[in-house]
């Protein structure tokens, strides 16, 4: 086995409550169960040599991989060519039952010949709670259990992996061992279930065909709900499907990512715990699944939101967390793995999240854009949301103009950021809309004062005249790529020359061919050591700024360029490096987020500037735009009025 396997060398399956990746070389390295923050039975991908792993792969000096996903399907086959023959490992997960978290989990391994012959090394060992608690394993005529302090595995074996396939089958210090010989058209495989309701089984090949099928059928029937026919149909439904994998069923959270701890930067620090649910993935979620057609799923994670909300219990703490676990609790105390050495030595591992309890005021415009375009599409807004969301509301009129830890989550010090602002105003101005538009009871009239207030304080303190841009925090020099979201959100129209002249700044300055920096910790330090990669979220954010801009050209070749750095599979981390690596957790879902509405804006924009298209067409935006309202010692502005995404695109 590589020891440090690259983390684009991943793919993913999962049930829809837990996820694995599995390796181009056939390790499965990463696994976490029943849920994707539960402590992991395998976790190579963090430390070789403690970590766990199952690893299969030919028993030969030399042979080559391929590694795709059966189409439209997250079922994943990784083929082996070796001298001898050519074999495949087919690794799945059935999806478990939505309604009930505590179900069996279900890792299938399919090993099949298929030229010639093959034979596979086979090892399963298991390090349970990140590599903390001991465990026994006892075999079987059916396969072997695995029983550590607080979890049970059992391994069942595919039509007996014996007679002439079996070479040889050992334990080896609490590991299975084995070496399995196939000739062609020869099917044999593992079954890996937590929890199972009996002891450790043969299971007939036609048993395990049909899982495969029924996994197969079930990813069909869903991506058959996808509305979306432009021009990047596979890459976007890749990207549905991934997030369709980190979401998790009984509650409908979607995770930042399955993993933990991979680096930002391969030997530095900067290496979090993603397993959780964003309250800021909202509203982009919600945007990126609607658009789709995935109903149901934007329904569940507007669900899980309100929830959020409704556990407001008044004055003394934030209203909202900056991340839950995917059940809702928010104990996400950090801590450090000190017996793991990172990936790639890359320490510390840290599980749970220290931001969790940051104040990061954007959370709250995203709560509230997302609550209200749920609103807007008929999803309910229950009295008992409106009337925690109203205190919430008025928190936020109190709040906004405090210093806070941002969207990046900085450990330096609170600032008056701009973005947190501007998702202030955004807050505001979505709670103004609902009240007003269905008759609900609200102090608008101090709630629009504060929002303008908002609005005045971006447009002074926020703007540099120097640099001719809005700035990361009130009063700096510093640019901030969360702020291409500006037109997105409708604070600002995006021909607006301010808006034009940012644009340009940030390309001078964050942007390198194409790939775009999140802000450069050398002018803005961040609390942390060492750099980072360009975020790719951030990348995909320019190409819709450029969309909505009318730099149509630019914002598709930046696009496509951008595809090219996603893994074999279609899947990307958070960040690129400077060599076109993967950094970061993988795979994460803002990006995949990210990718979705950019593939949609800019198909429309696109669109729109072909000939023969209606001139007097707006493309279809799910925003609103308002001009705020004079507030005291501003000027008068123009009232409230609709506004399409980028105005009419002029060729």
């Amino acid at each position: 086995m590589n020891e440090h396997p690259l983390i684009e060398d991943h793919g993913l399956i999962g049930d829809l409550q837990t996820a694995a990746l599995v390796s181009t070389e056939g390790t499965v390295d990463w696994f976490c169960s029943p849920r994707f923050d539960s402590p992991s039975i395998f976790g190579a991908l963090l430390d070789g040599a403690n970590g766990g792993h199952w690893t299969i792969a030919p028993q030969a000096p030399t042979y080559a991989t391929k590694q795709l996903y059966y189409p439209d399907t997250c079922a994943l086959l990784t083929r082996f060519m070796t001298d001898q023959g050519v074999g495949s490992v087919v690794d799945f997960m059935p999806p478990a039952s939505p309604r009930n978290p505590t179900s069996n989990h279900r890792l299938v391994r399919m090993l099949r010949c298929t030229r010639g012959e093959i034979s596979f090394d086979i090892e399963i060992a298991p390090r349970f709670d990140y590599g903390q608690q001991p465990h026994e394993v006892t075999a079987s005529m059916g396969g072997w259990h695995f029983v550590s302090r607080d979890t049970d595995l059992t391994l069942h074996t595919v039509d007996a992996l014996g007679d002439e396939c079996m070479r040889e089958r050992r334990i080896r210090g609490g590991d299975v061992c084995m070496t399995v010989g196939l000739r062609a058209g020869m099917v044999r495989g593992l079954v890996l279930e937590t929890f199972a309701d009996g002891p450790p089984r043969i299971v007939p090949p036609g048993e395990c065909d049909r899982l495969l099928e029924d996994t197969i059928t079930f990813w069909h029937r869903w991506l058959a709900r996808s509305r979306y026919t432009g021009r990047w149909r596979e890459m976007v439904n890749r990207s549905a499907m991934t997030l369709k994998l980190m979401t998790y069923a009984p509650s409908g959270a979607m995770v930042a990512a399955p993993t933990t701890s991979l680096p930002e930067q391969v030997g530095g620090e900067r290496n979090w715990d993603y397993r959780y649910a964003w309250v800021r993935d909202a509203s982009l979620s919600l945007h990126a699944l609607l658009g789709l057609g995935f109903t149901e799923e934007a329904m569940a994670f507007t669900e899980w939101l309100g929830d959020r909300v409704q556990e407001y219990t008044g004055p003394g703490e934030h209203p909202l967390k900056v991340m839950y676990r995917v059940d809702g609790s928010s104990d996400l105390a950090e801590e450090t793995l000190g017996h793991w050495e990172g990936y790639r030595r890359s320490a510390p591992v840290r599980v749970g999240n220290g931001a969790a309890d940051q104040l990061q005021l954007d959370t709250y415009g995203s709560a509230l854009e997302c609550l209200h375009f749920a609103d807007q599409q008929g999803l309910p807004t229950t009295c008992r949301i409106w009337q925690t969301l109203v205190d919430t509301v008025d928190w936020v009129c109190e709040n906004w103009d405090r210093p806070e830890a941002g969207i990046w989550e900085t450990r330096g010090g609170d600032k008056d950021f701009t973005y947190g602002r501007l998702m202030s105003w955004i807050a505001l101005d979505r709670a103004i809309r609902m009240a007003t538009r269905s008759g609900r009871p609200a102090e608008v009239q101090h709630w629009t004062k504060e929002r303008d207030a908002i609005y005045w304080q971006i447009l002074q303190r926020g703007w540099s005249p120097g640099r001719a841009a809005f700035t990361q925090y009130l009063g700096s020099d510093v640019l901030d790529s969360a702020l291409l979201r500006m037109p997105a959100v409708g604070f600002i129209p995006p021909q607006d020359p301010r808006w034009l002249s940012t644009l340009d700044a940030i390309r001078k300055d964050l942007v390198s061919d194409g790939l775009v920096y999140r802000y450069d910790p050398a002018a803005s330090p961040d609390g942390l050591l060492g750099s980072e990669g360009t975020f790719s979220a951030c990348t995909f954010w320019y190409v819709e700024a450029l969309a909505r801009a009318g730099h149509l050209r630019e914002g598709r070749l930046v696009f496509e360029k951008m595809l090219t750095y996603a893994n074999h599979l279609g899947l990307y981390s958070e960040e690129i490096g400077l060599t076109g690596e993967q950094l970061g957790n993988f795979p994460q879902a803002l990006t995949h987020l990210a990718l979705v509405t950019a593939a949609l804006s800019l198909d429309a924009h696109l669109d729109a500037a072909r000939p023969g298209f209606p001139p007097t067409s707006a493309v279809p935006a799910p925003f609103l735009y308002a001009q705020p309202m004079a507030a005291a010692g501003g000027p008068p502005v123009t009232p409230t009025t609709p506004y399409p995404s980028d105005h009419v695109i002029r060729r």
